[in-house]
């Protein structure tokens, strides 16, 4: 079992990444974006998608789209093919497609809609945050990709502010501040232990005189 960043070798594997994509939303009676074999293709081309195989068979996918000039990425299409279900597949595939977009595009926000609860708990430990769709890309071809999705009259009627689907962010500037932040607390903690320290040393060595 690999999971490794697509390239134009893999494109044999469109037709299938498309029809799972198709099955899973039947089965779960969802809405989901519908994608072609050429649009599969184009991401499977340019380095941006993570695909799972085992011994060359299909076991899941997931692709980035750019969005307003690099500012936005999101990470769509994530599918695992039915016969590696529940095997934790999902989480790792949704990893490793994390971890590209933060190394090709380490200044942008990362984000996400989905209505399954699973892939927003995936999201969640890998750092995302459940945002308003105003805080997302206000790319039109983005929202225009969900014209294929049973709920888009949803999205439409109330001007693309709510849909069925849960908005999630990761914000690198936000992550780093927090960083940052979390080691200003323990720099000054270790600064008033270390003051206490020597402040506890100088008194016995005052009170030894």
């Amino acid at each position: 079992m690999e999971i490794v960043i697509a390239n134009e070798s893999h494109f044999k594997y469109a037709e299938i990444i498309c029809e799972t994509i198709a099955e899973s939303a039947k089965v779960r009676g969802t809405g989901i974006a519908k994608r072609t074999p050429e649009y599969i293709k184009q991401r499977l081309a340019n380095g941006n998608a993570v695909i799972a195989l085992d011994d060359g068979k299909f076991v899941g996918f997931c692709y980035i789209e750019v969005w307003g000039h690099e500012k936005y990425v999101a990470n769509s299409g994530l599918i695992v093919h039915p016969d590696y279900r529940n095997l934790g597949m999902a989480k790792k595939i949704k990893k490793a497609v994390f971890d590209l977009s933060v190394k090709k595009f380490p200044d942008a926000k990362i984000f996400g809609i989905t209505t399954g609860l699973a892939v927003m708990k995936i999201n969640y430990e890998l750092g995302y945050q459940p945002v308003t769709f105003s805080e997302l890309t206000d790319d039109p071809q983005f929202w225009k990709g969900c014209q294929t999705c049973k709920n888009f009259d949803i999205l439409t009627r109330t001007d693309q502010k709510m849909c069925l689907c849960t908005g999630m962010l990761y914000d690198p500037a936000k992550k780093q501040a927090a960083k940052e932040q979390k080691e200003d607390k323990l720099n000054s903690k270790a600064f008033k232990r270390l003051k206490s320290i020597k402040e506890h040393l100088f008194l016995k060595k005052k009170q030894k005189k």
